[in-house]
């Protein structure tokens, strides 16, 4: 996949992420990154924007906090709203898997 994460998967992926603990942005992405053994490197360009979406929409929420380095950083964490739309998200991903999965299967 060369890194591409397809249009809306970011936001499912910050959500399932966030399902596990607070992070800050950075170990979000690295958090992804390794979990797909570095199939999905997701830039900052990408995260930030991402993550001011989910929070606007109240499926994430941030606070100001100290990186294990000592750095200042937003802290985020996934709502009741957002654990519903991780849900729900999730339910569609598996569908639309399974779709693409009966067509790409076909000979």
């Amino acid at each position: 996949m060369s890194g591409d994460i397809f249009t809306g998967t970011l936001d499912l992926l910050i959500l399932q992420v966030l399902s596990h603990d607070t992070m800050h942005g950075y170990r979000i992405a690295h958090w992804i990154k390794d979990r797909s053994r570095g199939a999905l490197d997701v830039e900052q360009g990408a995260l930030y924007p991402a993550l001011h979406r989910l929070n606007r929409k109240g499926l994430i929420t941030g606070e100001w906090g100290e990186t294990e380095q000592g750095r200042r950083a937003r802290f985020y964490r996934l709502t009741e709203k957002g654990k519903n739309a991780l849900e729900a998200g999730q339910a569609r991903w598996a569908e639309h898997a399974s779709a693409v999965n009966a067509v790409l299967g076909e000979r």
